[in-house]
Order: C-alpha cells, then structure tokens, then sequence
C-alpha cells in the first residue's frame, strides 16, 4: 500500500488531520460502523464528553484490532457530536490517540442534533491496508 498526502496548507497540521489521502496498491478497504461509548454488554453510556470520547477511541480500536487490521491504516474519520463545546476541551485526548497511532487521515468534525439514546460522539472510520 502507498499513501499520499495532499495538503496545499500548513494550518491543518495543528488540528491533527490532513486534506486529503491518496491510497494505491491497496490490499484491503475496512469501512468501520460509528463507534460510541457503548459497553461490550450493549449499554449506552450516560458519562461526560472526556469519558465517552475515549471509549469511543477504544472501542475504535478494538473493532481496527479485530479485523486485523492496524489503527496507523486509518485514512478517513468522521467525528458526530451532540456539543462540540464539550468536545473541544478534551480534543487533545483525540490529538494524542492520532500521534500516538502515526495517523494521517482526511477528517470531518460535524455536531448532529442527537445520537443515540445518551451518546455524546461518534467515531466512524475508513481503514486500509
């Protein structure tokens, strides 16, 4: 697999994303159902934007594992938010998951008007390898 990064800006790269990902010789494509701070029996979790975000970030990477596939793969995110005035104070916790797996992926950030039952965030993603 080869990837390549468009950026024609540099601001971007403060904000933990890219313009654009060019993937070739792909192996396999993994297209990952939003992620959520669920607990592995099923149950919505009712917990602050800090604790559902990196849950949300586990559960991400428990579904990335399964499949066999690595995190460092991941070339489109989308994050879902109910509040994204919650969301910005903890977004390092986010930045830090990214440095942390070497990812470069093409982001979209959108705040929705509900999720289900008591979610605050979403994490939905498109790995390759």
């Amino acid at each position: 697999m080869e990837k390549r990064i468009i950026n024609p800006w540099k601001w971007q790269d403060q904000r933990s994303y890219v313009q654009a990902v060019e993937v070739k010789n792909v192996t396999s494509t993994l297209y990952i159902s939003g992620q959520t701070a669920i607990s592995d029996d099923g149950i919505s979790s009712d917990a602050d934007m800090k604790t559902q975000l990196i849950a949300a970030l586990k559960n991400l990477e428990t579904v990335i594992a399964q499949a066999g596939y690595e995190c460092s793969g991941i070339v489109r995110l989308n994050i879902y938010t109910t509040a994204t005035h919650e969301l910005w104070p903890h977004f390092n916790i986010f930045q830090d998951w990214i440095a942390k797996h070497n990812i470069q992926q093409s982001l979209t950030l959108l705040e929705v008007k509900s999720l289900f039952e008591t979610l605050k965030v979403e994490l939905e993603a498109t790995v390759v390898k």
